[in-house]
């Protein structure tokens, strides 16, 4: 326990970072995702935008991304981080590999909530003469908000999870410190308490996306 507390400023940091990294990934990820998974819905072959080129390739692409393990998927981003943010280390190296991670899991979990959608409301509302791209933002969407809330919540989950992992590419974190501080030292104390950490970390963003989900389904 003392030699914790002697490491408690870098314990915070860790925690900062943590954050840093899964708060940009959710946000920036789910956004971009957001948009892939309303153009799977969009573009598939019979409904609002049907496009069957389009849904062909966002769909392969999905389909590739989406299984390959984070670590290795880091390292295959190496030259597109390169090009892009101009390093492969630190924490903007995972950020940015949890984005597009991120992006491509909720593209996902986007597409197959809308499909759940009541098909006789989309079709009340092509019948009041509403156009594709409004029945998808005003009718679509707000009949699956609480499921997407909870996909949501399930990606945060899993990039809380991912970004354990910083440390592989020296970009810190609550995963790094454990780690570094914790099992290199024979010092379970610190990873006992890392541990802690992310479960109450994860604890709080399910409280909030459950909470989150049932206000929009009662509405």
């Amino acid at each position: 326990m003392d030699e914790f507390l002697s490491n408690l400023p870098i314990f915070r940091e860790a925690i900062g970072t943590t954050f840093y990294i899964v708060g940009i990934s959710v946000v920036l990820g789910g956004l971009l995702g957001l948009l892939l998974g309303l153009v799977l819905y969009a573009t598939r072959p019979g409904n609002l935008l049907s496009n069957r080129p389009v849904f062909i390739v966002v769909n392969i692409l999905v389909n590739i991304v989406r299984p390959i393990p984070f670590v290795i998927f880091l390292l295959a981003l190496q030259p597109v981080m390169l090009a892009t943010i101009g390093t492969t280390i630190g924490a903007d190296a995972v950020t940015f590999g949890l984005t597009l991670g991120a992006a491509f899991a909720v593209s996902r979990i986007i597409e197959q909530t809308l499909i759940a959608v009541d098909p006789g409301v989309i079709e009340a509302a092509r019948a009041a003469g509403a156009r594709p791209l409004s029945i998808l933002f005003t009718v679509v969407l707000p009949e699956a908000l609480g499921p997407v809330i909870l996909g949501y919540t399930f990606i945060f989950v899993a990039v809380v999870d991912m970004s354990a992992q910083a440390g592989l590419v020296g970009g810190g974190g609550l995963g790094d410190f454990a780690v570094t501080y914790g099992s290199q030292r024979y010092n379970w104390t610190v990873v006992y308490i890392t541990v802690a950490t992310i479960i109450v970390i994860v604890q709080a963003g399910q409280f909030l996306g459950n909470f989150l989900a049932r206000r929009a389904l009662r509405r």
